[in-house]
């Protein structure tokens, strides 16, 4: 091989090696800008605090107050007889439907049977007692008119029929007042409605004091009594419209209205009882459920924030507010109603601050920050708006 050939051979192995070395170098430095600036990044991220912010404003939406409630009868009574004695028969079970003074049940009573018999007697004893002294003074009185007899024999007869008549009174007043128990042999219902407790069976002893034998109820309309808070008792109005809604029938709504009012706080639990009446004409509704009662109160117009933007710490509670430079400023608030999800403010606030939401327990007055959410929709939910830190 020529020495020529060999000089070129070894030109082109060293232009090669240079080319490669130059490639592997350039990627090297390639490799070391593009960690430079991931890890620049990364720092970044870490000294950055994103946050997301919601704008305080004035609750302008109607209020609804849910409170829970049992459904009672409009009228609900225990039945119980006038009469004691055995129960001879009953003609009503739970759930029948009655009118009123529908015989629900009868009842024996042979004491009292025997008592009115024995009344009776005396009764018709003083009758005759009576009737003698009558005719006793009819004659006594015409002998007296001949001057037969004295004037205190006459009124010996006289006085003697003005007793037996009296007697004869106070035996019929026993005999009318014990006939009249055995009216309430038989067990009446007082008013229409739903028999929904039976407490005797046939043949039970009744003793005409306080045990019950039906429970009776009037289910056309319906009432439920539920304890309102204090601080709403000012929204409450007699005629006020109210929606009962029950687990079991998700989807339907069922109108009542305000009729009474207790007009008087409960100094143990804060609140006022007020009673809501509604109809129940298809029966779809039954005493003693448990319901939910809407109550529609007008807005509060009170400065509102999210609960969510709250800090509570030794100081108190307080609400981090970002201002235009992007910088959080802690601010101590007192709170009003409490809505769960928000909260009114009385005092701290003025309308128009951005709160961060969720804050961190770590966050700080003098703390910058980066916003990825700056506007608020009208529900209170934070719309996403990516922005860098103001320097």
């Amino acid at each position: 091989m020529s020495e020529k050939n060999v000089i070129a051979k070894s030109k082109i192995w060293i232009i090669g090696f240079l080319l490669l070395l130059g490639f592997g170098s350039a990627n090297t430095i390639y490799n070391r800008i593009t960690n430079a600036r991931v890890l620049e990044k990364e720092v970044e991220n870490q000294t950055n605090i994103y946050v997301k912010l919601a704008v305080v404003k004035n609750s302008d939406t109607p209020q609804v107050l849910k409170l829970p409630g049992t459904l009672l009868g409009f009228s609900q009574s225990p039945i119980a007889a006038r009469a004691s004695g055995y129960v001879k028969k009953w003609y009503t079970d739970i759930g029948s439907v009655v009118k009123k003074g529908e015989v629900l049940a009868e009842i024996d009573t042979p004491e009292l049977d025997q008592l009115l018999a024995q009344l009776f007697a005396t009764q018709q004893q003083a009758s005759e007692s009576m009737q003698l002294a009558k005719l006793s003074l009819e004659r006594w009185e015409a002998l007296r008119k001949k001057d037969v007899v004295s004037q205190q024999e006459y009124e010996e007869k006289k006085s003697l029929y003005s007793q037996a008549t009296a007697n004869y009174n106070a035996a019929s007043a026993n005999a009318e007042r014990t006939r009249q128990l055995t009216v309430f042999k038989k067990v009446i219902a007082p008013y229409s409605g739903v028999i929904t407790k039976r407490f005797v069976d046939i043949g039970d002893l009744i003793d005409g004091t306080t045990k019950p034998l039906f429970l009776i109820a009037k289910t056309d309309p319906l009432r439920v009594y539920i304890n309102v808070p204090q601080s709403y008792t000012p929204w409450i109005k007699i005629g006020q419209g109210a929606d009962i809604t029950l687990d079991e029938q998700k989807g339907r709504v069922f109108i009542g209205e305000v009729t009474k009012l207790a007009s008087a706080i409960d100094p143990t639990s804060r609140t006022m009882q007020v009673e809501v009446s509604l109809g129940n004409k298809e029966k779809q509704l039954l005493p003693g459920a448990f319901v939910q009662v809407n109550l529609k109160l007008p807005a509060s117009n009170a400065i509102n924030i999210p609960s969510n933007t709250l800090l509570i710490r030794k100081e108190g509670i307080q609400v981090a507010i970002v201002d235009e430079q992007n910088k959080v400023s802690l601010q101590k608030i007192k709170l009003g109603r409490d809505y769960g999800v928000s909260s009114d403010v009385i005092d701290g606030l003025k309308g128009g601050e951005r709160l961060v939401l969720n804050p961190s327990d770590s966050l700080s007055d003098g703390d910058i920050v980066t916003i990825v959410a700056d506007e608020v929709k009208k529900d209170n939910k934070p719309v996403e708006i990516p922005q860098k830190a103001k320097p």
